[in-house]
C-alpha cells in the first residue's frame, strides 16, 4: 500500500495553499492533494450562478506568497479560479493533485503510527497510508445544499433551481424572477440577473446588513504605482487587514454607532429613509452575522433602476404562478432561486476512527483553530468568518508545517492535542446565521480560553500563533512496542 508522509484533503484555495508551505518548509516530505471532485478551485469551481464573486477583498483573500495583480479588489468568481489555477501551476502543486479521489473514512492506528485512507475513485475502493492527514476541505457540503421544504412547490409552473447546482440551460431573459432569501449569495444574484431580466425581486423573511464598498481599491492603484509588485501587495495587504479589523472590532463594540452609519450610507444610495427602515435595518447588531458586501452598490443601483425590488415577508404557499405570501400578496415568477442558504459537512465527511473507536467530533476540542482532541495527527483548516478565509488557513498551514518540524526534531511518531485543566465548551463557529445554526451540533467545540478559543482577530493570531509552545499542549503519542515470540 502506498505510504506518503502528507495527504492534503481537497484542490481549493486552502488545499492550494497548504501545499505550497509543505513543499517550501518542508522539502523532503511526501505528500499529495486528494480532490473528490474533477476540477481544482473548490468552492470557485463549484459555484457558477450569475455575479457569483467573493465580498473580501483579494488582497486578503489572495496568498500572501502570490500577489494579486488584476485591477479589481472585490473579484468575479471565474477571475478567481484562474488565480488559483495559476498559483497551482507555478508553484508545480498541480502535478501532486489526484482528482476524483474522495476520503471515505481514516482509520489511525498507534500502534503503526500512521493513518489508513479508504479512497474512492471510478466508483472503486482502495487503500493509502500517511503519516499526517490535514483535511483542506472546508465545511460545505458540495453534494447538497440547504433546501427548505416550500409548500405548493409542486403546483408552480415556473421553474425552480438553487444557486449550488446552477443550471447551464436556464434562460432568464426578459422573465420575472424571485430570489428566496438575503444573503451573500441572494445580494449577488439580484444584480447580476437584473441586467437581463424583467425585474428580479429579493424576497427575504427579515432584513439583511448590507454595505455598499468599492469594486476597486483606489488606494491600492497608487501604491501599485508607486512600488515594486511583492512590497505592494505586502503594504495594501497590511492596508486592508488594519481596516478590516478595525471596522469588525468598531461594530462589536459600537454596535448603535455602526447601525447609524450603515442605514445612513445605504439611505444616501438609494434616497428613500422608509424603504431602509423596512428593508435594510436588521433587528440584529452588524455582525452577529457575516455582512454582506456589495461592491460598487450594484445590488441597490438595481433597485434605483427599477430592476431590482426587496419584498419583506413570508412564504405561505407557493401557487402555479408563483409565491403567495403570508400577506396575501402573489409574488408572480417565471424563476425562482432558493437561495436559502448552504448545508455543512465537517471536513468533507470524512469518518474518523482512533484505535478503532470511531470519533464523535461533538465530543471534541479544536487546539490552536488547527488540531482537535483524541485525533492524532490530524488538522483541519478553518478561516476566518469576520475577514478573508485565507488570512486564519495560511496561519494553520504554517503551523502544520512547525507541528511536522516538531515531530522530526523530537523523534515522536505522532501528537494529540490535550487540555491542561477543564474547558468551558462553545460552538466552533459564532454566528447567528441560520445556515451555521443548523448543523453546528456536529462540529468539535472550542474552548473559552486560548490556545482552545478559536479567536476572529487576524492581528493577535499572526502575533502569538508561530510562537506557540508546542511541548506545553500537545502530547506525544508513541507507537506500542512490538513484542518478539520466545
Amino acid at each position: 500500500m502506498e505510504h506518503l508522509d502528507v495527504v492534503v484533503v481537497g484542490a481549493g484555495l486552502s488545499g492550494i495553499g497548504a501545499a505550497y508551505r509543505i513543499q517550501t518548509e518542508l522539502p523532503g516530505k511526501s505528500y499529495a492533494i486528494l480532490e473528490a471532485r474533477a476540477a481544482i478551485g473548490g468552492t470557485w469551481d463549484l459555484f457558477r450562478y450569475p455575479g457569483v464573486r467573493s465580498d473580501s477583498d483579494m488582497f486578503t483573500l489572495g496568498y500572501p506568497f502570490q500577489p494579486w495583480r488584476d485591477a479589481k479588489s472585490i473579484a468575479d468568481g471565474p477571475s478567481i479560479l484562474r488565480y488559483i489555477r495559476e498559483t497551482a501551476e507555478r508553484h508545480r502543486i498541480d502535478e501532486r493533485i489526484r482528482y476524483g479521489t474522495k476520503v471515505i473514512a481514516a482509520e489511525w492506528s498507534s500502534a503503526e503510527a500512521r493513518w489508513t485512507l479508504t479512497l474512492e475513485r471510478d466508483g472503486e475502493r482502495y487503500g493509502l497510508t500517511c503519516g499526517f492527514l490535514y483535511a483542506c476541505s472546508g465545511y460545505y457540503n458540495y453534494e447538497q445544499g440547504h433546501s427548505p421544504d416550500f409548500p405548493g412547490v409542486e403546483s408552480f409552473s415556473g421553474r425552480m433551481v438553487h444557486p449550488q447546482f446552477w443550471p447551464e440551460d436556464l434562460d432568464y431573459s426578459g422573465q420575472r424572477v424571485v430570489v428566496i432569501g438575503s444573503g451573500a449569495t441572494a445580494v449577488t444574484l439580484v444584480p447580476a440577473m437584473a441586467e437581463r431580466a424583467e425585474l428580479v425581486t429579493m424576497l427575504q423573511r427579515s432584513p439583511t446588513w448590507i454595505s455598499a464598498v468599492p469594486g476597486r481599491d483606489k488606494r491600492a492603484d497608487r501604491i501599485r504605482a508607486l512600488l515594486p509588485p511583492d512590497l505592494a501587495h505586502r503594504v495594501i495587504r497590511t492596508k486592508n487587514i488594519l481596516f478590516n479589523v478595525g471596522f469588525y472590532q468598531f461594530c462589536r463594540r459600537r454596535p448603535q454607532a455602526a447601525r447609524k452609519m450603515l442605514t445612513g450610507l445605504t439611505t444616501r444610495i438609494l434616497k428613500d429613509e422608509a424603504l431602509v427602515a423596512e428593508h435594510f435595518t436588521p433587528s440584529y447588531d452588524p455582525w452577529d452575522q457575516r455582512l454582506c458586501a456589495v461592491p460598487d452598490a450594484d445590488f441597490f443601483k438595481a433597485m434605483r433602476k427599477g430592476k431590482a425590488a426587496v419584498v419583506t415577508d413570508r412564504i405561505e404557499t407557493f401557487v402555479p404562478e408563483g409565491i403567495r405570501l403570508k400577506s396575501g400578496r402573489v409574488l408572480e415568477a417565471d424563476v425562482v432561486v432558493s437561495a436559502t442558504g448552504l448545508k455543512l459537512l465537517a471536513f468533507g465527511g470524512i469518518a474518523l476512527t482512533v484505535d478503532g473507536e470511531p470519533v464523535n467530533l461533538s465530543e471534541q476540542f479544536v487546539w490552536q483553530g488547527t488540531m482537535l482532541t483524541g485525533v492524532p495527527n490530524f488538522a483541519v483548516c478553518i478561516g476566518y468568518t469576520n475577514a478573508s478565509w485565507t488570512l486564519r488557513a495560511d496561519l494553520t498551514s504554517r503551523l502544520v508545517c512547525k507541528i511536522l518540524t516538531h515531530l522530526d526534531r523530537r523523534g515522536y511518531p505522532a501528537v494529540v492535542p490535550h487540555p491542561q485543566s477543564h474547558l468551558t465548551e462553545h460552538p466552533l463557529l459564532d454566528l447567528a446565521s441560520g445556515y451555521i445554526q443548523r448543523s453546528i451540533a456536529d462540529f468539535p467545540r472550542q474552548g473559552d480560553r486560548h490556545p482552545w478559543k478559536v479567536r476572529q482577530n487576524y492581528l493577535l493570531d499572526s502575533a502569538t500563533t508561530m510562537r506557540t509552545s508546542l511541548d506545553k499542549t500537545l502530547r506525544p503519542v508513541m507507537k506500542a512496542p512490538v513484542l518478539e515470540r520466545v
